[in-house]
């Protein structure tokens, strides 16, 4: 098929390029013309694993970027909008989207061919049926249906795995306002193979894609939760706590040949010092806000967001249990982006962690294998060293705080080895033994 992209972020670019491997002819639209320069040169824009690979395979072939919407709709069947939708604290900004709705609906009213309209952000239940369809009637002067199609197709892409998410999904949600709409979504996605399609309306595949980020959501936070009562305790692990739980017949599986498969839902069963990212934040906020518009309060999601936003600084109290005063502390935070395999640093604990460590006079050096210039431009002015290497982030500290969970940091113990005096190391996804270094703080764990 012919498709058109509006946005070139994480949903829309990784969607567009995967699209363009599978077989179709895409125009990924972007209004910044130096994110289009970069993309038709075939240089992605956004660090995301597998991306450049696809870029340099497809780009001026079955793959291209323009910022002319209007042309990129006449010249395809569909279009997916994935343009971002923020969370102003009461509601989500729709402003990206009503844009991108208008251009595409003024580009229907100069086209005679059929064409489908599929609303790919994550927006809250109502947002396609409520405001998108009425939109492009108005814009275009047809009528959705008989002239055009409408559709909801949510995405569930994680950061890091995105290429990965897009090439084997494990699910794809139809939503359309008529069968016409879903049917011209199942020739898009035909080209995946036996995966399982849930055709329904626009409305419930927006809540399926929230229900999905509150579940997720949901089950960090109460990993925490178990962490932090394990702490409280003493002398109970909540690493070993979580192993236990993983392996009830609910979570872990075993095959005739005795091997064990453990769910890989239990990756978010694991207690750390919080989650964080474009997704999950804002919309667990988002849903929570609606509920209340709508008279279902959400006392659940509520919780989950309490207990994710103290969670990051309970790294602090770890350090200050063994350095009461912090003013003039040499302190490295290992890990900026809110997860490894990406760049991005929205919502990630580093940000408050940083933020109190600096507050109470530290002396902060901080490394991200990814990182670091989103981390510049977020601490511009501050009194933060951003380094180059790990090496040079332990060189002379203290103290090390472990936020973000890249596998180069396993390497910590060996390089603080032999150190005089011995920097304490706060962990703050688990992920060194406690046992391979001399003075260790971790979520979820403590001395009786």
């Amino acid at each position: 098929m012919r498709v058109s992209i509006v946005g070139t972020g994480y949903v829309g670019l990784v969607t567009g390029a995967c699209l363009a491997a599978k077989g179709h002819h895409v125009i990924c639209v972007d209004v910044d013309q130096a994110k289009v320069a970069l993309i038709n040169r075939a240089q992605s824009p956004i660090y995301e694993p597998g991306l450049d690979e696809l870029l340099r395979a497809h780009v001026g072939r079955s793959l291209f970027a323009s910022t002319d919407l209007p042309a990129a709709v006449q010249e395809t069947e569909i279009t997916l909008v994935a343009v971002g939708t923020p969370f102003d604290g009461r509601e989500i900004d729709l402003t990206y989207i009503r844009s991108a709705v208008r251009q595409i609906g003024e580009a229907l009213r100069h086209k005679d061919d059929y064409h489908t309209v599929v609303i790919k952000s994550t927006v809250v239940p109502g947002t396609t049926d409520g405001v998108v369809l009425p939109l492009l009637e108005q814009t275009s002067g047809r009528r959705a249906g008989p002239d055009f199609g409408v559709g909801m197709n949510p995405e569930f892409l994680s950061e890091g795995e995105a290429v990965r998410d897009t090439l084997e999904p494990d699910r794809i949600i139809l939503g359309g306002i008529d069968e016409r709409s879903i049917e011209a979504q199942r020739r898009l996605f035909a080209v995946f193979g036996d995966v399982p399609m849930i055709p329904t309306n626009p409305r419930t595949a927006e809540m399926i894609k929230y229900a999905s980020n509150g579940l997720q959501a949901a089950l960090i936070s109460f990993s925490n939760e178990i962490g932090n009562l394990c702490a409280a305790l003493g002398d109970v692990d909540v690493v070993d706590v979580m192993r236990g739980v993983h392996l009830s017949r609910y979570l872990t599986t075993r095959l005739p040949d005795g091997t064990a498969f453990s769910a890989p839902i239990t990756s978010f069963l694991f207690a750390g010092c919080g989650f964080g990212g474009s997704c999950f934040p804002k919309d667990v906020r988002a849903l929570i806000a609606h509920g209340e518009r709508a008279g279902a309060p959400m006392a659940m999601l509520n919780a989950v967001m309490q207990i994710n936003d103290r969670q990051p600084l309970r790294l602090i109290e770890l350090v200050r249990k063994h350095h009461p005063d912090l003013r003039d502390l040499p302190v490295a935070v290992l890990g900026l982006a809110f997860k490894p395999g990406t760049d991005d640093m929205r919502e990630s604990p580093a940000i408050p962690v940083i933020e109190s460590l600096l507050a109470q006079g530290a002396q902060v050096r901080a490394y991200d294998p990814q990182a670091a210039e989103p981390a510049r431009q977020i601490f511009a002015g501050r009194p933060l060293a951003i380094v180059d290497s790990l090496e040079e982030a332990l060189a002379g500290a203290r103290v090390v705080v472990l936020v973000t969970r890249w596998d180069e940091f396993r390497r910590v113990p060996e390089l603080i080895r032999g150190c005089d005096p011995a920097p304490l190391l706060v962990d703050g996804r688990r992920l060194i033994p406690r046992e391979s270094v001399a003075r260790y703080e971790g979520i979820g764990w403590s001395k009786r």
